[in-house]
């Protein structure tokens, strides 16, 4: 099994509450980021998408469980894994670690369905982002 996809992040004040402590929902954006550029390293760059296949992936569900923060100017590793692909959604597993020693701090599961970007509708996942999902 091949490892989760992996990308660095670190802490800004931006980030934090007054206590210097990553605001909850940062997290998300946090696993926003790591998915983005999981797909564009598979060559799926998410802001031509509409464009080539007239559809893109939404967040229609998450879960997050929080069990460490993080704090101002820490430095992160966030991953992703897909753990299920169907025909018109997606799950994926992500984490959010320390970059130094790998402390898990907070871990969720992200599911992304594919819409029509004119209608927004639910709509089958192109065949070729399958096969590229798929083979990874």
């Amino acid at each position: 099994m091949a490892a989760p996809f992996s990308w660095p992040i670190r802490v800004y004040w931006e980030d934090t509450d007054a206590g210097g402590i990553v605001f909850y929902a940062n997290y998300l954006k946090f696993f926003e980021r790591a998915r983005t550029e999981w797909l564009r390293s598979m060559g799926i760059g998410q802001a031509h998408l509409g464009e080539r296949t007239g559809g893109m992936f939404v967040v229609s569900e998450t879960a997050v469980r929080y069990l460490r923060p993080a704090r101002l100017d820490d430095e992160l590793r966030v991953t992703a894994e897909l753990t299920e692909a169907g025909r018109v959604a997606m799950t994926l597993r992500q984490q959010a670690l320390q970059h130094a020693g790998g402390e898990l701090l907070a871990e969720g599961t992200i599911r992304i369905g594919w819409v029509d970007a004119a209608t927004l509708r639910p709509a089958r996942i192109p065949p070729v982002i399958l096969q590229t999902l798929n083979t990874r």
